[in-house]
């Protein structure tokens, strides 16, 4: 056989084993085009038109070929076959069919046996089709075909003992060559041995091999499901429908994804329709695919109606093709009862009664509808006749929930009922025990039933919020193991997601119940009880104008909910809280007027399940109207409400919890002893007594103040009702009076009783670690984790050896629990991430930055499953694990900005606001690092997104400030300022930055205003050293250094400015003049000024005073001890001498190789080459540094950096290059007088004296006009470029100051008057 007819035959087979008849036509059809009239395809178009029940019309197919050897033998089998289905049997043809077929098979040959084999594999006949197999590999010698359909026999036989041979069959099959039949076996026996990645390897093995064939793909997207990898099965499904638009399994895969996955009920409704519409063209006359088509999305729709009339559209249409079969009536009459059309449901039922007397899903569904109804009795019999049949029909879920409802109904004892929803959840689950995720699984998973479990559940739970540490009933505990397998499993169905949310809310996870919510409505925001769930979340929370919101939502969405007495307890609650009391005494009025509110006697279940309040409920409304009563000042309307509740329920539970609150108005008008004499009425055998006692404690421990009898209420409580619960509370009590001992051995006493509580031997290390006995706390973990509880104390522990500084030890622990063979579990993967996020800190604080970015790397890509994971099984926990994503990312990015490594540090920052677009820090820091990599635009983006979010941000005006002085946009940038100062004027780091700011605006002479406005403020301003620390920076930058020294020395003893104020009065000591340390050009312009002894003496003598203020700093951090050195080496320089310059070379080289682009330490270096006259060593630093990008940090550094190369420049005499650096330094600081000095001697050397005026003139305003220098200058140039008069002026300033200042008077002034005279 060629190839493609191979490849036709397999595809062919396949459409067979799915039971796509239609399909099986239209292949043979196809594959007649090309082989004229082929006998074998002709008998598979026969075949598929014989199983679409067009009987006749198969006949005569199959007559026109059963002469041909080749499929003479299945011709006749399908012949008889046919026969045999007819509504009017022809038996004398199926006699001469049965004769000539055991004619034939006495001599059949190779062919003929293999389709013969092949057809009864078809018809599920699999000894049969194994007999005619064997015999034709027999006669054959073991051709391929027959070993590979003996492996599909054998596979599909549901025996264990011939699957695991049926693979050594494909192998033998396929020893000579690649076969697409044989290769889908294989893949098909790799997924019942549950190796789906070893399914998926030989499925893309296919696909490469043969790209067409379609079975593949959709084998492919299945495995993909099974894997629970939704994103590859939808692609694979989009891929499938490039090749083939209206491919039915990839139209309902889709279908599913939009249902179960995303929940999004508009979209799957148009996807179930183009399924129904491609059903109807491929398959028109196949009824049980329409029935199997409709059955999984009946059961995960969460009841849409929408949905439901498609899928009962299909099993209609299926039963109008097949009216004889039950099994299509009773899912008839099921999908009805999910509409909620109780009568016909019981019409269709019995229509299938009719057609199948024993069926008893039939019987069931009657039962469910008479129980809906009300008919109990009927149903009671009729449940008690399955029950005794039970042991031949095999036990039922349904029927064990059927039975639990009954007992409901029947007011039976809490304890039946219960005993009866677990066996309904434990025989549903047992059927779904080794099914691998898929279509069947939704089918057979039923979350509609389950949810149906779980409300009846619910029905025994507490109805208020569980307080903290107490645990959750064994009621909620069923329904948060039921919920958890459907909402990851089902994530997309609403209804599960708010029933989760309602009982982590009763168990008092209130945080995750609020995630659930918010998830819930995110996909329903017209979801009215999960609006009235988050009002009580929020109310909880203390949020109450949200609380009042969410009840507003819910109203509008349901406008029944005003019959809910439980509504308006919330929003009397809620009106409380917000001092609207006199409004909540009118709506708890109102609550208690509803029908909801009267004591029932009797069935409760008769009235609408929405106007219903729990017992629970009511005392609530009572005990809210009283409070609200005392809190208006109306203690006699309090007193009255308290009466009433004590005659409504009085004999109840609830009798108890109305004692306690009499309690609390008796404590409330300061009778503490009348609140404990109530209290201790309570006994341990009745119900509220843990509250009763906790209520007690409270009062000895915050009204009496009695330690003693405080501890002694849960030691009371603990010999009553020894549990792990009571001791945990009494360990906690321990804890609250500091006997963190005591508390250890009671927690201790808590384990015994429940070993498996992670929590519990949590707290035990922790009190240890309270006790600061570490070594018996490590000790204590050591032996815990032995005992297997390494999930919860692992961390723990090496929490606590971080802390002590233990490192190797910590690094060892966390890195032999990552030492595991790869997880896929999510506890597992969360785990594993939070145990390599505190590898990191460890390595960080061991100095190992490239280890610590691995481990963070590593949690990252941890993180990234856990996050694909989360979605679909705890889609509530999506933003907590976001928020962790982003962490990670962030302190990845920490990492790589302090390595200066900026690209790579923006990336992760990027990556940190795609999990969380709102996190400030974040957007902070990139927009920092896009100020350092000089993108103005992108970082200035940054802060208008954070300031847009947080209008007060005071980080991001700052920012926004600098940025808006980058673009010379000085009157923004002042306003930016001036709204933090204007807010609070006393706010000095703000105030040393603007003075900054200005400074390298050339505006400092808008300073004075804004200091003034300080004093204005507070009188107390010239005492402050935040204010001395920016008065000292502004006298400095305008050329008083010595005024400046006084001021910072005012600061130098504050913790806050103390340190930096010291910084800068050591660089005023070494470079008072602010020269170019190192420079050459200027050094002998002062002639013997520069090298007086009186100048020496001095210079020696502020190095000695440096070096005193050195001993003061005592930094911190790492940045602060290489600042603190980076100081010390400049000391060292300013002795100038060799020996001193030298070994702050060394040091400055040190820094500079251990800290990538240094700029302190490489101008360091510089500095020192220049004195030590090697001056090419030197320029090739500072060419290094030229060539990094700007930032504010090292801004003084740059600088000075560039200012020295630019001296070096113009020593060579290059000009132009010194020009360029000079520009760059004015750009970043238009005050900087050096540059403006320098500028005009190189226009003075150009012999340019007009520019080089103007150049000093810059460099004498910003000056502040007090440097001789620089006055001599300027009049020179002015006297050459013919200003006389101003040369004049500028020399009577300098000689005021400086009387003896050499050369000026003869040089300058004389010949300056002597030109004006002539």
């Amino acid at each position: 056989m060629a190839e493609e007819d191979g490849l036709t035959l397999a595809l062919i087979n396949y459409y067979c084993q799915e039971r796509y008849f239609n399909h099986v036509q239209r292949a043979a059809n196809e594959a007649l085009k090309t082989n004229g009239n082929d006998s074998v395809f002709i008998f598979f178009r026969a075949y598929g038109i014989l199983m679409e029940d067009r009987i006749q019309e198969a006949i005569r197919e199959l007559e026109a070929v059963k002469g041909n050897q080749e499929v003479s033998l299945c011709t006749l089998m399908a012949l008889t076959y046919a026969h045999k289905k007819s509504s009017t049997p022809d038996r004398d043809a199926i006699q001469e069919l049965d004769a000539k077929l055991k004619e034939d098979r006495k001599s059949a040959g190779q062919r003929g046996l293999y389709f013969a084999g092949l057809f009864l594999w078809h018809l599920g006949c699999n000894d049969k089709a194994r007999e005619y197999t064997e015999r034709m590999i027999k006669i054959s010698n073991g051709a391929k075909e027959g070993l590979i359909l003996k492996g599909w026999i054998d596979l599909t036989s549901g025996k264990d003992a011939y699957v695991k041979k049926s693979v050594k069959y494909f192998d033998e099959g396929m020893k000579d060559g690649i076969d697409v039949f044989g290769m889908m076996g294989k893949a098909q026996y790799y997924e019942f041995r549950q190796n789906y990645s070893g399914a998926l390897e030989t499925v893309n093995q296919v696909i490469v091999a043969f790209p067409d064939f379609l079975p593949a793909f959709i084998k492919k997207m299945k495995l993909f499901l099974t894997l629970q990898d939704w994103e590859q099965t939808v692609e694979a499904a989009q891929r499938l429908l490039q090749k083939d638009e209206n491919n039915l399994e990839a139209l309902r895969m889709l279908a599913l994804y939009s249902l179960c996955s995303k929940g999004n009920i508009d979209e799957s409704i148009t996807q179930v329709s183009n399924l129904v519409g491609s059903l109807d063209r491929f398959e028109p006359h196949n009824a049980e695919l329409f029935y199997r088509m409709s059955l999984a999305f009946t059961r995960v729709c969460g009841r849409n109606q929408m949905i439901l009339q498609q899928t009962q559209t299909l099993v209609e249409r299926a039963f109008a093709m097949a009216s004889d079969d039950a099994e299509l009536a009773t899912e008839l009459g099921y999908q009805l009862v999910l509409q909620g059309k109780l009568k016909e449901a019981i019409k269709w039922y019995k229509t299938a009664m009719t057609l199948d007397e024993t069926s008893v899903s039939a019987l069931t569904g009657i039962i469910k509808c008479q129980l809906i109804e009300g008919h109990l009795e009927e149903a009671e019999q009729q449940l008690e006749f399955l029950n005794e049949i039970q042991q031949s029909i095999g036990k039922s879920g349904e029927l064990s929930f059927l039975r639990a409802v009954l007992a409901v109904k029947k007011h039976r004892a809490q304890d039946e009922v219960i005993h009866l929803l677990n066996d309904a959840t434990d025989i549903h689950f047992s059927v779904l025990q080794g099914l691998p995720l898929g279509v069947q699984y939704f089918e057979r998973l039923n979350p509609d039933f389950l949810l149906e479990i779980v409300k009846e559940y619910i029905g025994f739970c507490p109805t208020e919020s569980a307080s903290q540490g107490q645990p959750p009933s064994p009621q909620l505990q069923h329904c948060a193991s039921v919920l958890e397998t459907v909402v990851k499993t089902v994530p997309g169905l609403v209804e599960a997601v708010y029933l989760m949310a309602k009982v982590k809310f009763l168990a008092g996870d209130i945080d995750a119940a609020q995630n659930s919510i918010q998830h819930c409505l995110e996909q329903n925001p017209s979801h009215a009880d999960a609006h009235l769930l988050m009002a009580q979340i929020y109310l909880m929370q203390g949020s109450f104008k949200l609380s009042s919101q969410s009840l507003e939502l819910c109203l509008s969405y349901n406008f029944e909910i005003r019959e809910h007495p439980l509504y308006h307890l919330i929003k009397a609650q809620t009106q409380k809280n917000m001092g609207e009391v006199q409004e909540a005494i009118q709506t708890l009025q109102m609550a208690m007027s509803l029908p909801g509110m009267k004591r029932v006697g009797g069935s409760s279940k008769s009235r609408s399940k929405k106007v219903g309040i729990s017992s629970t409920g009511r005392v609530s409304v009572f005990l809210e109207l009283a409070e609200a009563h005392r809190l208006n000042g109306e203690q006699h309307e309090a007193a009255k409400v308290m009466q009433d509740a004590i005659n409504e329920f009085s004999g109840t539970s609830e009798e108890l919890r109305v004692t306690i609150a009499n309690a609390d108005m008796a404590l409330l008008r300061g009778d503490t002893e009348l609140a404990l004499s109530m209290l201790r009425n309570i006994t341990p055998e009745q119900p509220y007594y843990i509250q009763a006692k906790e209520k007690m404690a409270d009062i000895y421990l915050n009204y009496r103040k009695e330690k003693r009898l405080y501890a002694s209420c849960y030691r009371e409580l603990v010999e009553k009702l020894p549990n792990s619960h009571t001791y945990l509370l009494l360990g906690d009590a321990y804890i609250n009076i500091q006997e963190p001992e005591k508390a250890i051995e009671t927690y201790e006493h808590a384990l015994k009783k429940n070993p498996k509580n992670g929590a519990l031997a949590s707290k035990i290390g922790k009190a240890l670690v309270k006790t600061h006995n570490y070594a018996k706390a490590i000790n204590y973990y050591e032996a815990a984790l032995k005992t297997g509880q390494q999930n919860y104390l692992l961390h723990d522990l090496a929490e606590l050896l971080l802390k002590l500084k233990q490192y190797e030890k910590a690094e060892t622990i966390l890195q032999q629990a990552l030492d595991h063979e790869p997880v896929n579990d999510l506890s597992a993967l969360t785990e594993d991430g939070r145990y390599l996020v505190l590898l990191a800190k460890i390595h960080s604080k061991m100095d190992k930055t490239e280890q610590a970015i691995l481990s963070l790397q590593r949690a990252r890509d941890v993180q990234a499953r856990v996050l694909k994971r989360v979605q679909l099984e705890q889609p509530e926990a999506v933003p907590n694990q976001k928020q962790l994503a982003a962490e990670i990312c962030a302190e990845i990015a920490k990492h790589y900005t302090s390595q200066r490594e900026y690209e790579k540090a923006i990336k992760f920052y990027k990556e940190a606001l795609v999990y969380c677009e709102t996190d400030k820090k974040v957007m902070l820091e990139l927009a920092r690092l896009y100020l350092a990599q000089d993108d103005i635009d992108a970082s200035q983006h940054q802060c208008a997104i954070l300031l847009k979010n947080d209008q007060d941000n005071e980080a991001a005006t700052m920012m926004m400030a600098d940025l808006m002085f980058r673009k010379q946009d000085y009157e923004q940038a002042v306003f930016h300022i001036q709204q933090l100062l204007e807010r609070r004027p006393d706010n000095y780091p703000t105030l040393s930055r603007l003075i900054d700011l200005l400074r390298r605006a050339g505006k400092l002479e808008e300073v004075p205003r804004f200091l003034e406005m300080v004093e204005k403020h507070s009188s107390r301003a010239r005492l402050e050293p935040g204010f001395n620390y920016c008065k000292g920076i502004y006298l400095w930058y305008t050329g008083e250094p010595n005024d400046g020294l006084r001021h910072f020395n005012k600061a130098r003893k504050d913790n806050e400015w103390g340190q930096n104020a010291v910084y800068n009065m050591i660089e005023i000591c070494l470079n008072p003049d602010n020269d170019t340390m190192g420079g050459e050009v200027f050094e002998n312009l002062d002639g013997d000024i520069g090298n007086s002894t009186e100048k020496q003496e001095s210079e020696q003598l502020a190095v000695r005073t440096a070096e005193k203020l050195l001993k003061e700093l005592k930094p911190q951090t790492i940045d602060g001890h290489v600042q603190l050195r980076i100081m010390e080496n400049y000391c060292l320089m300013a002795t100038k001498q060799k020996a001193n310059v030298e070994k702050a070379l060394n040091a400055f080289t040190e820094i500079a190789n251990n800290e990538k682009d240094h700029i302190p330490a490489l101008l360091g270096m510089a500095t020192a080459y220049m004195i030590l006259k090697q001056t090419p060593k030197a320029r090739n630093q500072l060419k290094r540094i030229a060539k990094m990008n700007w930032n504010a940090i090292d801004a003084d550094e740059f600088e000075k950096s560039w200012l020295l190369l630019a001296d070096i420049y113009i020593q060579s005499g290059k000009y132009d290059m010194a020009g360029e650096l000079l520009k760059r330094c004015l750009r970043h600081n238009k005050s900087s007088c050096k540059a403006y000095e320098y500028m005009g001697y190189i226009m003075e050397k150009e012999q340019a004296f007009r520019d080089a005026a103007l150049n000093y003139e810059m460099a004498w305003k910003y000056g502040n006009q007090t440097n001789p220098t620089i006055g001599y200058k300027l009049a020179f140039n002015y006297l050459k470029a013919k200003r006389y008069v101003d040369a004049i002026d500028i020399c009577h300033k300098v000689l005021e100051a400086h009387p003896n200042y050499p050369k000026m008077r003869r040089e300058i002034l004389d010949k300056a008057r002597a030109a004006i005279r002539s």
